[in-house]
């Protein structure tokens, strides 16, 4: 598990310090943006091989933000607009994402409860993203550092290729701090 934790660590770090903006016009800015986010996507795939095999990809991922897709080919249902199983994956896994490279890999995301409301039939590939203030991520890893567990809420709208809001998501995550041993004041 430390591998791991220092692969997710530096993948963090090197994620953090790249320009989400680069363009081929900064060829060096846009490898290190575009490495790490191959990086990260390839860190999911390894944890959950059942989001690459179905066009799960982190897009973009920056301190307290992350945008996410997932296609529609390989993933309709039986009338050929996106499964429902497929908007649960896109809407659930970027909040792992988040926390991870948020606060890092001593604290582990757990997803306790997640709805989503249908709006309309997605018939094209469908991106959502979320995002935590700085005083959001402090507050929760504050509270995982005291108590060794912390709650928050992600709020998703997902669009489809056209920006139609095509469903919302709300899920409710749990964090675990990593070898947290409750102190007993003397």
């Amino acid at each position: 598990m430390a591998l791991i934790d220092n692969i997710v660590g530096t993948t963090g770090q090197w994620v953090a310090s790249a320009d989400p903006r680069a363009t081929l016009a900064h060829p060096l800015a846009w490898l290190k943006k575009t490495s790490g986010y191959a990086a990260v996507n390839r860190l999911v795939g390894l944890s959950i091989p059942f989001a690459p095999r179905n066009g799960f990809r982190v897009e973009e991922v920056r301190p307290g933000y992350v945008r996410a897709s997932i296609r529609l080919k390989g993933n309709k249902n039986h009338f050929g607009s996106l499964y429902a199983g497929a908007y649960f994956l896109v809407a659930e896994i970027p909040g792992g994402v988040l926390t991870l490279f948020d606060l890092g890999p001593s604290y582990t995301p757990i997803l306790k409860e997640m709805t989503l409301q249908f709006l309309q039939p997605a018939n094209s590939d469908v991106t959502v993203e979320f995002s935590l203030s700085p005083e959001q991520v402090a507050a929760i890893q504050h509270d995982a550092d005291t108590t060794g567990r912390a709650k928050f809420t992600l709020e998703g709208v997902l669009t489809d290729a056209t920006g139609e809001h095509v469903a919302t998501s709300i899920a409710h995550y749990r964090v675990r701090k990593k070898g947290f041993t409750e102190q007993n004041p003397a």
